[in-house]
């Protein structure tokens, strides 16, 4: 069973005012946050590719390289990724290297998701590593209409 907290609504309200952040440099408008086992945030990120032509600098892979600085480990166990789109396969790849336990994402993403949409990497049984709990939807709304709105201003 899912269960979504007020501490994940809280940490989506900062996730989100990540992925506005990422307006500021023409990226994409995804931002996300590291909760360690406490629910205090030890990590975040904002898509950086334009800014730092990076093509690896997701809005998760930029919160997971913090929270593993902030606790000086790459081992994530305990912790909780909240992000404002369902990862892609780069980013299910990074979390579970980091080996976080937990999910929380707000927009599904049709074209290019991995937690679910496209395909469900975070928890398939063959990989050595699986996320317990992955929960989506969550400000869904709020999260798609930041998402739709940079796009529609591109085309």
């Amino acid at each position: 069973m899912t269960t979504v907290t007020e501490g994940d609504r809280a940490a989506m309200a900062a996730a989100l005012a990540e992925a506005r952040a990422a307006l500021a440099t023409g990226d994409v408008p995804v931002g996300a946050v590291v909760l360690d086992s406490r629910g205090a945030i030890i990590g975040r990120g904002r898509n950086e590719r334009e800014k730092l032509a990076d093509p690896t600098a997701h809005a998760e892979v930029v919160a997971l390289r913090q929270a593993a600085a902030a606790i000086g480990d790459w081992q994530l166990t305990g912790c909780t990724l909240v992000v404002t789109l369902e990862p892609c396969v780069l980013c299910a790849g990074a979390i579970l290297a980091a080996r976080i336990d937990r999910v929380v994402f707000g927009a599904w993403d049709d074209k290019a998701g991995a937690a679910g949409s496209v395909v469900d990497l975070l928890r398939e049984r063959r990989l050595p590593h699986r996320v317990g709990e992955v929960v989506g939807g969550v400000d869904e709304r709020e999260c798609a209409s930041l998402l739709e709105e940079f796009f529609r201003e591109r085309r």
